[in-house]
């Protein structure tokens, strides 16, 4: 009897991911902790110029070979300018809009180490002072970062270390309720990082023998658009992407099974490789739903786009309000984990 995926260890895992600060262009640590996990699996891993981790798992066929991606990298920001009020101005890494971010939560990360904490607000946001403060326009010159420390002026920000150029990240909150839903920042793609490797696990775990060797790329520049774009191997047949199901109006995607995409603003995903998903998804019990994302990307989109002559699909868990304080449910990791469990151990397309 196979057994059902852990799901209350991959939130376990999510929430350690999504507390590691990781910007684009700024990914170090998460990779170094995803690195480490899959060491005391004794997995084989490897990192990339670019700064990801590929592990690879062999199998059966070692001249056909699948790969399987998540990405680390979230969105983030930098410091545009050191303004002469004490503040901060910033620069979006990613794309995301400013009213998500007014009221939240940072950490600047400079160049020395230090870290210093601030919040995200607009300059205009006393009611008592600003009249229109309501009317104002949240863009790259009306928000900025009041730091928590005493400083009045460029020379005091300065002075603390902070310069232009340093890495800002936002607060996730992360945050698990007794029914099941995990809300936080950075679920995209945090969440599927860690359903692959509670995956990887399992197969460890159940000594499990993989038809086809089985790479497992850690990307970390997949929300600037090129973190899967390289180190695919020439025997690499199949490409899945795992991120995130974007729920919306007019979208299939729910918060509790698991989102195969069937297109994106790349165009369509491999016909052949989407009907096999379903058809494991229908033999095996798995809930899922079949989507369009109109404003969206994938590591599998930026793969085809750089040449790879591959086989490429798209599934992930679906996350409410992407790009902004993200939202998703138990059943939908579980049903994701499940399809990537039965989807491993398959022949490949034909």
């Amino acid at each position: 009897m196979v057994s059902l995926p852990n799901t209350q260890e991959t939130k376990d895992l999510i929430q350690k991911l999504v507390n590691i600060p990781s910007p684009s262009g700024f990914t170090g640590k998460v990779i170094q902790f995803v690195e480490d996990y899959l060491k005391e699996l004794q997995v084989e891993t490897k990192r990339n110029r670019k700064g990801g981790l590929i592990a690879t798992l062999p199998g059966e066929n070692t001249s056909e070979h699948r790969m399987l991606t998540a990405h680390v990298d979230t969105l983030g920001a930098m410091v545009k300018e050191i303004k002469d009020n004490g503040r901060l101005r910033l620069d979006l890494i990613g794309g995301f809009t400013y009213h998500s971010i007014e009221g939240e939560y940072c950490k600047i990360h400079t160049t020395s180490g230090k870290e210093f904490t601030g919040t995200i607000l607009m300059h205009q946001t006393s009611v008592h002072v600003y009249k229109d403060a309501n009317k104002a326009e949240r863009n790259q010159e009306n928000m900025e970062v009041r730091i928590d420390e005493k400083v009045e002026n460029a020379e005091d920000i300065r002075a603390l270390g902070i310069e232009v150029g340093d890495f800002v990240s936002f607060d996730p909150r992360v945050e698990e309720t007794e029914n099941g839903f995990i809300k936080s920042r950075h679920l995209d793609d945090k969440a599927s990082v860690a359903i692959l490797l509670q995956l990887i696990k399992r197969i460890k775990t159940e000594n499990i023998t993989l038809p086809y060797t089985t790479h497992f790329l850690i990307s970390n520049n997949e929300e600037i658009g090129y973190g899967g774009n390289s180190n695919i191997t020439p025997e690499t047949v199949e490409y899945l992407a795992v991120d995130m199901g974007a729920m919306g109006d007019g979208q299939s995607t729910d918060e509790y099974t698991v989102s195969i995409c069937v297109k994106d603003a790349s165009g369509p995903y491999h016909y052949g490789l989407r009907k096999h998903l379903v058809d494991l998804a229908n033999k095996n019990d798995v809930e899922y739903k079949l989507d369009i994302y109109p404003y969206y990307g994938s590591d599998a989109s930026a793969a085809i786009r750089a040449g790879h002559d591959i086989i490429h699909g798209l599934i992930g868990p679906g996350i409410d309000s992407s790009h902004a304080f993200e939202r998703t449910h138990e059943t939908s990791l579980e049903n994701t984990e499940k399809l990537l469990y039965y989807y491993v151990q398959a022949e490949m397309v034909k």
